[in-house]
């Protein structure tokens, strides 16, 4: 690695290891800090990222929002300076959707829920772009693999093929149920909008749970792969 390649490897890294904690430790913070209007703590088995971030309901959801919006931001660089390292061809459209995810995510911090419309835009596709992201990656995983017998070396890593696929099985659930009325939640209600307004809410709410699950599967997905590019690895 040449010292061009080497000071790209470093900003990438950098600002995605940055993009992944601002994440990490909004959610901790705001969750850790949040009461709803009964006095109740905050559960992921029961309350949807909207509701962390959703201003006169989550006493830091400012903290919560910002991380969204500045950690996306941060993964969106990572982005752009790893498509100048590139070593297979499906990379390319793996990173540039993600970087879409990624705009997504910090659309969905920067308009809460209580921008109801711009808010549940973003989530929506963000969750389109990751599941294509994710779909991207395990193709250059294979492309890779088919190429001269030789999987590829700077962006894969121990167990990226299981990782990648329990994330398209997680979003790809949460993407179907979005898309049909499956009168689990309210019939005839939008998926999202069923699960933010219905009342009262079971103490393990599965649609609250799938939507951190992925999530949470993604914030993995992403660290995992900015750890590929730590400088020494090369």
């Amino acid at each position: 690695m040449n010292s061009s390649q080497r000071k790209l490897s470093v900003l990438g890294f950098r600002f995605g290891m940055l993009g992944i904690i601002l994440h990490v430790l909004s959610l901790l913070v705001a969750s850790l800090g949040f009461n709803d209007f009964n006095g109740n703590g905050f559960s992921f088995f029961n309350f949807s990222l909207s509701e962390l971030g959703q201003y006169g309901h989550s006493q830091l959801a400012v903290v919560f929002n910002g991380g969204l919006f500045f950690g996306s931001l941060s993964l969106v660089l990572f982005c752009l300076f790893s498509l100048q390292r590139c070593d297979r061809p499906l990379l390319y459209p793996c990173l540039l959707l993600l970087i879409l995810a990624m705009l997504s995510l910090a659309i969905t911090g920067l308009f809460p829920i209580n921008v109801y419309h711009l808010h549940t835009l973003g989530i929506e596709y963000f969750f389109y772009f990751s599941l294509l992201s994710i779909g991207c990656y395990l193709g250059y995983l294979w492309q890779g693999a088919r190429l001269a017998g030789n999987p590829p070396k700077r962006f894969a890593y121990q167990g990226s093929s299981v990782l990648s696929l329990l994330c398209i099985a997680v979003f790809g659930l949460f993407v179907f149920l979005a898309q049909v009325d499956s009168s689990l939640i309210n019939s005839g209600q939008a998926f999202y909008h069923g699960m933010m307004m219905i009342e009262p809410r079971p103490e393990f709410w599965w649609p609250a749970i799938l939507e951190w699950l992925a999530l949470l599967l993604f914030l993995g997905w992403s660290a995992a792969l900015v750890w590929t590019q730590r400088p020494m690895r090369d």
